[in-house]
């Protein structure tokens, strides 16, 4: 009944872009100052904690969103069993990107507004309390687009994995 034509919807790779568990994710390399310097987002949408790993030579980067008990989401997302929304995943993969765009651009005033998400698959829950760990690879960056693949880990288990892609805005 809902069959699809074969190659139409292809899969996610299921390789790790980065192993979560050789990521030291108390180690910071860009702090929150830094992240608003190259992302726009302020208050309850700056997702991105720190930056635990950047390498432009390898084309990655990883970041921590600490999912704090009391974000504005908990009391409504759901009230007897908070879950990070799927959104927000999304939402602090782009950003994840969004800074790394900015960094290898060199140009503070760059900014990257969300262009699509694409293969985006939720494999897991993300609850108050825990770290989100999302990696991002950078698979193509151009003067107004950047696309990455993003996975994120709680307790090194891929929860979100996704394609992202941003233009210039």
């Amino acid at each position: 009944l809902f069959s699809r034509p074969k190659g139409r919807f292809p899969e996610m790779s299921t390789d790790a872009i980065l192993d979560p568990t050789t990521i030291d994710t108390a180690h910071v390399v860009f702090g929150p100052e830094e992240i608003r310097r190259r992302n726009f987002q302020r208050n309850d949408m700056e997702l991105l904690d720190r930056i635990v790993h950047f390498d432009p030579e390898a084309s990655t980067i990883a970041g921590v969103h600490e999912v704090k008990e009391d974000a504005f989401w908990v009391s409504g997302h759901f009230p007897h069993r908070p879950l990070l929304p799927g959104v927000l995943m999304i939402e602090t993969a782009g950003q994840l990107c969004s800074f790394y765009y900015g960094e290898a651009s060199g140009n503070e005033d760059d900014i990257v507004g969300f262009a699509a998400c694409e293969n985006v698959r939720f494999k897991g829950i993300v609850e108050p309390g825990s770290e989100l760990l999302m990696v991002g690879e950078m698979i193509a960056l151009r003067s107004r687009l950047a696309k990455f693949s993003a996975q994120g880990y709680v307790n090194g288990e891929r929860v979100f994995e996704g394609t992202i892609v941003g233009m210039k805005i």
